[in-house]
């Protein structure tokens, strides 16, 4: 009787987490293995179940940006399906590797609420809030387009105008959102620089400043 009871029980397939089935992958007579066996009716699940309440965001970060992001930082994510919708997030971790091909670094980022249009497999964009943690000296920050700074030989810089010639400046940044970027060291209050660098404008070219 233990025998035939046990046998009933192997047939009871259960779930390691509660969740939302999104795909069924096997059918009624496909043999299922955890490794492929190379055979046209062998599966290697059953199906795919979505923990609904445990939604994130994996974004890969340049390496040369990966240094202003900080655990728990601020996080803004916008979903294509709902762009006039700001969704407060912050870092959940940071993973200690690189992808050596494409020179990222991918960061964890989850919901502060979660929300039910938000759907597996979602498009989205995300912009990096300045950290809650200690921030530079407010007087000699300088907010800028997020335009204006350009990576050039690993360094950030922007276009400054002196004397009527646009100068190549290497400037620090603290952090950027979706529009614009913070600079720390390299520029004063009042320096007039190129908002949008123009193709094909290098630093010691002539510039034209237009007045309003």
């Amino acid at each position: 009787m233990a025998t035939w009871q046990q046998q009933l029980e192997d047939t009871v397939v259960r779930a390691p987490y509660s969740g939302i089935v999104t795909t069924k992958n096997a059918q009624a007579g496909e043999m299922i293995s955890p490794l492929s066996a190379g055979g046209q009716f062998t599966r290697t699940g059953i199906c795919t179940i979505v923990d609904m309440e445990s939604l994130e965001i994996e974004i890969d970060v340049n390496e040369s940006y990966i240094n202003r992001v900080q655990p728990s930082q601020p996080v803004e994510a916008t979903l294509d399906a709902y762009p006039e919708w700001k969704i407060p997030c912050k870092v959940i971790a940071i993973i200690p590797t690189a992808d050596r091909q494409k020179s990222t670094v991918k960061v964890r980022v989850g919901f502060v609420k979660l929300d039910p249009r938000i759907l597996p497999e979602m498009g989205v964009k995300v912009a990096f809030r300045e950290s809650s943690g200690p921030a530079p000296a407010a007087a000699r920050n300088v907010l800028v387009p997020k335009t204006a700074v350009q990576q050039q030989d690993g360094r950030d810089v922007v276009l400054v105008v002196q004397k009527g010639r646009a100068e190549r400046r290497a400037v620090t940044v603290h952090s950027t959102t979706a529009d614009e970027a913070i600079i720390v060291a390299g520029l004063v209050a009042g320096e007039k620089i190129v908002a949008d660098w123009p193709q094909g404008l290098t630093g010691g070219m002539p510039i034209k400043e237009l007045t309003p």
